[in-house]
């Protein structure tokens, strides 16, 4: 059975994320029932990266196994005419070996957190930002956000239902820079903890507006207890933008 590569940009707001769910229709039960109408065969497609309802991706790779060997331009062709008028889009497949694995195989992922930030309310971007009214002082928020660099127990940045078996990971990135009325918070690392990014997020926020110190950043990841963290930011300003892979672009 050939294994292919897919690269999958999609809006999260109608979705319940992007793993199956009981409750309302997923990102992954899209992409399967597309590429299973044009094989005929069920599929099952394993991803680099599960998002939460209402987050959006960029890049999001996934891997899927079908039962002959596709042309990868008819694969990702035929899956976005049945994917209409989902706004979930295959964009490139390729075939790779059976070893490759969307999520064991990756060595890296990014985000991208955007906030707009000005008085007047989102419109066009209403579902793919955080809106925030107050004035927030970017450079105050990437020097907090470099506390937060490297290795690293981030139980206060980890959600209670968090399925890892360690706390612990090493941040590689976490920038954050304003581009007119945007501030965007990138943020890399091999793996993250679910809520990780969100969190840092809202406790960023909390030094650019200035509530906080980036002391005080530093003590809530020391103080290893969610109830140190910052309020989590909303789902819909983040983004799932890139995945690293050994030998593949």
């Amino acid at each position: 059975m050939p294994r292919y590569k897919l690269v999958v940009e999609y809006d999260g707001t109608p979705f319940t994320g992007w793993q199956h769910q009981t409750n309302g229709l997923s990102v992954q039960q899209a992409v399967e029932d597309a590429i299973a109408r044009f094989t005929g065969a069920p599929v099952r497609v394993h991803c680099a990266g599960r998002t939460d309802s209402g987050v959006h991706a960029t890049h999001q790779v996934v891997h899927v196994d079908l039962d002959k060997e596709w042309r990868p331009d008819t694969v990702r062709d035929a899956t976005n005419a049945h994917l209409k008028p989902a706004p979930v889009a295959i964009l490139s497949a390729r075939i790779v070996p059976e070893t490759f694995n969307a999520r064991l195989s990756a060595v890296k992922r990014h985000y991208v957190y955007r906030i707009l930030n000005r008085r007047a309310p989102p419109t066009l971007d209403a579902t793919r930002v955080w809106h925030v009214a107050w004035t927030l002082d970017a450079d105050l928020m990437h020097e907090a956000a470099q506390e937060l660099i490297g290795r690293h127990d981030f139980t206060t940045f980890r959600a209670a239902e968090c399925q890892a078996n360690s706390p612990v990971r090493t941040l590689d990135r976490l920038d954050v820079e304003r581009i007119g009325d945007e501030i965007r918070i990138y943020a890399s690392a091999r793996s993250f903890l679910h809520h990780q990014v969100r969190s840092m997020t809202g406790t960023l926020e909390r030094a650019g507006a200035g509530r906080w110190s980036v002391a005080d950043v530093r003590a809530a990841l020391d103080a290893r207890d969610r109830k140190r963290c910052g309020p989590m930011a909303p789902s819909t300003g983040l983004y799932l933008i890139g995945v690293d892979y050994p030998d593949l672009p």
